[in-house]
Formats: structure tokens, sequence, C-alpha cells
């Protein structure tokens, strides 16, 4: 894909990405809600609580976003990234574009002295492990990760 450009989202691509964010969200099971995803996104801009980039198409078609939220090793005291959501346009998969994205979140986390980072899939999400281990990723066999929600 010609005149492709990834750029630091601000509040003046609330728009764009909270679009992006809701379809991300219909593609893991949850209802279409334009407005609080919106409203998500611009709260995490507004408080610094995360870092997008958004890859566009002639500076004016969003194909996909990355959102990146801080953490820390303590073990190793140096700052992680969590790669948490990583969203490319239906058709604009498969061109480069996820991967693209990918790049971006490596070359963001070590210019910020970050020790590295550090993502999770679903299980059946095939498409998106092998993405991810073409960029270099390893599938951590030793430890387990445990969660507990709250309903």
């Amino acid at each position: 894909m010609e005149n492709i450009k990834i750029k630091k989202a601000d509040l003046e691509d609330l728009e764009l990405v909270g679009n992006l964010f809701n379809k991300y969200r219909i593609f893991y099971g949850q209802d279409s809600n334009l407005e609080s995803s919106k409203k998500f996104i611009e709260e995490r801009m507004i408080h610094n609580e995360s870092v997008i980039f958004i890859i566009m198409k002639d500076s004016i078609i969003p194909l996909g976003f990355v959102q990146l939220y801080p953490s820390f090793s303590s073990v190793s005291m140096k700052r992680i990234w969590i790669l948490n959501d990583l969203y490319v346009e239906e058709s604009a998969r498969k061109k480069g574009i996820g991967k693209s994205l990918m790049n971006k979140a490596k070359e963001f986390a070590f210019e910020t002295g970050a020790k590295g980072l550090t993502l999770s899939t679903a299980i059946d999400n095939t498409t998106a492990q092998k993405l991810y281990e073409q960029s270099g990723y390893k599938r951590n066999e030793m430890f387990y990760h445990y969660s507990y929600f709250f309903k």
C-alpha cells in the first residue's frame, strides 16, 4: 500500500480512533457503542493512561491502531509496555498493516527505554498469533497468567 503513515494519536484523532476502537470491540463480541468507545479513548488520552498509534492512508483513511498501556517489571526495575489492543480494518488485512503497527510499538518501547512489550491473545486467534510470532514475539512457556474479574 502506498502513502501509509503511522502517527501517535491525540485528541484531534478521537473520532477516527473511537470508530476503530468500536469495531475492535465488536470483533471481540461486544455490542456496538460508538459514544462509549469514544469516551473511553478520550479518557485514556486526557489522563495519559495509554499511547495509541493510528495508521492512515493518504492522511485521511484510518486503517488500524495499536494501544499500549504502561506497566513496570519490578524484578528488572524497568518499564514494560502492554500491547493491549491491535486492530486493522478488514479491508486492510493481509497487507502488512498489522506488522507495521507491531513494529511501531516495538520502536516506541525501545525509544522509551522499556525492557520490552507484553501481550496476550485468545487461544483461538491463530491469525494474530502468527503475526506476533512473525514479529519476534515468543509465547511465554515459563509463567501462567491468571485473572480475577469482578462481575
